[in-house]
């Protein structure tokens, strides 16, 4: 069985064997028995900071602890949700799926909204910024009848899928980014939000030849959560929403002149224990990432809390990134043209 790795409470890696399908209480129960070598923090709240201008080339938005430090999303906030706690004390557990495993998502793209941001992944805290094409900012045409994202759109920290790496059955290679999340609960998030997720399915999307997974959850306070464990319940209580997902995938380049995104599996959904392998498996070539076992194709790797990783830097080392950025200033205006229906 491959190792597992966790935050201990000094924001170390530390390896516990298990698997993600393990119920939490399961993993705390194995970091427990060696006390004295670690020990599970609480679940930390992330604040970010914007620098540039909004609708801009030069746009970022840092991400924080609450305590003020500066960290990276990619690398510093963990892949698995920790117990929250209330001024010390555990809260409680939820009466149905307490054995679920939740995993933080970072939100990149709010539903409805076009602007396709994203964790610079080669930028050093790896912020998120609006995807730049032949100089220009990109946007996700509106394919009728959507308006922009259909759901909130981001990625799973501490995850990374290798270009070196070639998936077994669909014979593709990692697109080089951390594992896509499509969370289809109902509240509009915000860009930079770290949300806890159950996961239900995945899709196997490969998109110009490249292994692009897209992981489905649901925001684990959303009502529906305690409804919604696997694909076919969202199949059965949703009619249409997993056809419109992929659909969306399928087209969302053709008004860009690209052709239509291909998928493994005959676009079929792949159900709950197969998205947690995945995760699983792309979670330990992004630990290779850090401790630089793989090359890292220009991934930029600075991290504050990767105790094995030898590309951790200092507090200041970080602050010193942030404040080399742009100060924060009044959005530019968006043209017009984000708002145009497409039809294909």
């Amino acid at each position: 069985m491959r190792p597992l790795l966790l935050r201990s409470s000094l924001g170390c890696l530390v390896t516990v064997f298990g698997s993600f399908s393990a119920s939490r209480n399961k993993l705390v129960t194995q970091a427990a028995a060696a006390p004295h070598l670690y020990y599970l923090r609480k679940t930390m709240h992330y604040q970010t900071e914007e620098r540039g201008r909004p609708n801009s080339t030069d746009y970022r938005i840092y991400f924080k602890t609450s305590e003020g430090k500066y960290i990276s999303p990619f690398h510093d906030i963990p892949l698995i949700a920790e117990t929250e706690e209330d001024n010390g004390v555990p809260a409680k557990k939820p009466k149905n799926n307490e054995n679920e495993v939740l995993f933080n998502m970072v939100v990149e793209v709010p539903r409805w909204s076009n602007a396709k941001m994203e964790i610079a992944t080669k930028e050093s805290l790896n912020p998120i910024k609006q995807d730049v094409k032949k100089g220009k900012l990109r946007y996700v045409a509106n394919i009728f009848p959507h308006k922009g994202y259909i759901w909130n759109y981001g990625a799973l920290p501490q995850t990374w899928e290798d270009p070196n790496h070639t998936d077994a059955e669909t014979k593709c290679c990692g697109d080089n980014d951390p594992i896509d999340v499509c969370d289809i609960g109902t509240q509009v998030c915000f860009p930079g939000q770290v949300i806890q997720v159950k996961v239900l399915g995945i899709l196997a999307m490969i998109d110009e030849g490249e292994m692009d997974w897209k992981v489905i959850a649901i925001n684990a306070k959303d009502p529906d959560a305690k409804n919604l464990n696997n694909i076919e319940d969202v199949r059965k209580s949703r009619p249409g929403h997993l056809e419109a997902t992929v659909n969306w995938f399928r087209k969302y380049k053709v008004p860009d002149g690209k052709p239509e995104n291909q998928f493994g599996f005959n676009g079929q959904f792949k159900d709950k224990d197969f998205a947690v392998a995945i995760i699983k498996s792309t979670h330990e070539h992004w630990r290779a990432l850090v401790q630089k076992q793989t090359n890292s194709g220009g991934i930029e790797c600075k991290n504050i809390s990767c105790c094995d990783s030898p590309l951790k830097c200092s507090a200041d080392e970080a602050r010193d990134v942030v404040q080399l950025a742009p100060a924060f200033g009044s959005p530019n205006p968006v043209s017009p043209e984000v708002d145009k229906w497409h039809f294909v």
